[in-house]
Order: structure tokens, then sequence, then C-alpha cells
């Protein structure tokens, strides 16, 4: 998707609104449980409530990476069903030396088909360049986080290496 239609998007819609798919499938609803795929159930009924809302669709890949092969069909089918007119992020935190993050885009991009995907620059910008090489697709830079532990190496990193 590119800028132009995720940017009509948002205004047909008038919100920003992103869901985020963390499936955890321990929190399925029991009836879901028995059927083929539990997970991809859950997210269509999901995808299904609220596709008319929403400008964005959030699969957090830890929770489909868990489940092995299981797992990564899951999204497959997720990805399938979420309508193209919606833009997709693969939550999925990458950042590896250039090889690796080619291949980590390869696999959000190529295979899957998001739109973007999260990465964590720690490693630099050989970490992230190739992400960018994919046109029409989006880098979404870990910069600052809010979790409860960001701060021990967020903002004290300075001082750490002064005490080691």
């Amino acid at each position: 998707m590119n800028r132009k239609e995720l940017v009509s998007n948002i205004h047909s819609k008038k919100n920003f609104l992103c869901i985020g798919l963390d499936t955890d499938i321990q929190k399925i609803p029991t009836h879901l449980l028995s059927s083929d795929d539990p997970v991809f159930e859950f997210n269509k009924a999901i995808i299904d409530a609220t596709s008319d809302l929403c400008v964005a669709y959030k699969p957090n890949i830890a929770f489909y990476e868990s489940l092995g092969p299981k797992g990564w069909v899951s999204l497959e089918k997720t990805m399938d069903y979420i309508p193209k007119n919606i833009f997709t992020i693969a939550d999925a935190k990458r950042g590896d030396i250039g090889n690796t993050s080619k291949m980590y885009a390869k696999t959000f991009f190529e295979y899957f088909d998001f739109d973007a995907v999260t990465v964590a620059p720690y490693m630099g910008i050989d970490s992230v360049t190739p992400f960018l090489e994919f046109d029409d697709k989006w880098v979404i830079l870990l910069g600052l986080t809010s979790n409860v532990g960001s701060h021990d190496f967020q903002q004290t990193v300075g001082t750490m290496v002064k005490t080691i």
C-alpha cells in the first residue's frame, strides 16, 4: 500500500485505528479451540467485526512463531483474509546484520506481503537498510518503548557504560 492509499483510508474512516492481532492460543474463546485453526478463526472474527473501522492490522509475529509451522499457516491465512485496502504491519521487531535482515525483509515483504515491518535498529544502519530496499513497503523503527524495563537500556545507557 502506498502513502496516498493509506492517507485516503485514514481520511475516509476518520481515524488511525490499528488493531493488534496478538493472538494468544491460551486466551482464545473455548468454543473456537475445537476448530482446525483456532488462531485463524479468532482473527477472522476480529477482522469481520472491525475491518470497516480500522486502517491497519498488526499481527505480533511472536504469537505465531511460538506455534511452529501451524502458527505460520495461521498467519498466512490471516494475511490472505485481511482486505487488501487495509494496511498491514508485521510486529516483528527484527534487526540483525545485513544478510540476515535481508532474509527477514524477504519473509515479511515478499512471502507474507506485509505493508510494513517493525525493525529494531540497535545493530546499526546495515540492519535497517535491507528493509528499505522494497518499493511501497514501510519500515517502522523501534526507537523508544513504554514497557517497565525500557529504562534499563533506553534511558540509562550512558550511566551503565560508565559503571561497567
